[in-house]
């Protein structure tokens, strides 16, 4: 087991923020190039509406084709009840997700521009989704703008822990917290996980490298007890492409980045250190331009172990 347990994001949450749609079977290769790095945890797809999302139309298809390896969770962002009926009948149908995220925003202008619904419709609306997933999935609770909103700004850490304890409550005991712009320091993240000591949550550092403060957070949070981590190659994500808020770059920590300070501080990853370069130049092919990636243009650390 790697002292840090890493979900690789570049196909759901990266490719999110894309505007033109990435052919079915260079998103497969994608997945299965991950998956085949060590990476234990691979966001897949999202059943997103088509129509507001389009890039994840095909979710259902490339689930379909996808290869799968034991012991890796295939996750499945979910908004809504359909949404989960959707992942349901994929599975029955013998290739859905074993994992699938639930949505919630810490803020009511943020739940109101992200999912078009006020916070209590939401949370009623989560309750419906857990209840449509039947006991079938490992679900993720994930709390957007934990750390601060950029419609309003400060958000009271109380309101957050109270969202972890309601995804507790009804079962779902992974909870992500998303700094999803980029606002969080190291101190406001050693003070919010403090707080969720004793809680019967497995945390889940879910942070944006907005303001180049990304991996020091995920320090903190790796020095707070938080052992789950996602990222992306390239740091690429944030909102989606037609869903915009939050100014500049508002990608995620990058995958490759994160893999080479953590080894390079004795915290494993399990991940393959030969091909992660590859795969980051691949996610970059797959784009036509070049990422954020620091070590693709370095190299990783000369003086890891090893």
């Amino acid at each position: 087991m790697p002292d840090a347990i890493l979900c690789e994001c570049f196909a759901r949450d990266g490719l999110q923020h894309e505007p033109a749609f990435v052919p079915t079977e260079a998103k497969r290769a994608l997945v299965e190039r991950f998956a085949a790095l060590g990476f234990p945890r691979v966001e897949a797809t999202s059943y997103s509406n088509p129509k507001v999302v389009p890039q994840f139309a095909d979710a259902s298809e490339l689930l379909k084709t996808l290869e799968r390896r034991n012991g890796v969770f295939y996750k499945a962002t979910c908004a809504n009840v359909r949404a989960v009926e959707r992942a349901v009948a994929d599975l029955e149908a013998g290739y859905g997700a074993n994992e699938i995220s639930l949505l919630a925003s810490a803020t009511e202008s943020h739940t109101q521009k992200n999912l078009n619904r006020t916070r209590a419709g939401q949370w009623r609306n989560i309750e419906d989704m857990v209840a449509a997933a039947q006991g079938r999935f490992r679900l993720v609770g994930t709390i957007s703008v934990a750390f601060g909103c950029p419609f309003e700004g400060r958000v009271d850490p109380g309101v957050v822990l109270a969202d972890v304890e309601k995804f507790v409550a009804l079962g779902v005991t992974h909870v992500a917290l998303g700094d999803t712009t980029g606002m969080a320091s190291p101190r406001s993240v050693r003070e919010m996980l403090f707080k969720m000591n004793g809680m019967k949550a497995v945390p889940i550092a879910h942070f944006h490298d907005t303001r180049g403060t990304g991996l020091v957070n995920y320090v903190a949070a790796y020095e707070a007890g938080v052992r789950h981590f996602d990222c992306a190659f390239g740091g690429v994500g944030g909102h989606p492409a037609r869903v915009k808020y939050g100014g500049g770059y508002t990608g995620n920590v990058c995958t490759e980045d994160l893999v080479n300070l953590f080894e390079s501080m004795g915290i494993s990853t399990g991940i393959d250190l030969d091909g992660l370069l590859g795969a980051a130049e691949l996610c970059e092919r797959t784009l036509g331009r070049e990422l954020h990636g620091r070590v693709t243009r370095s190299g990783l650390s000369p003086l890891l172990p090893g």
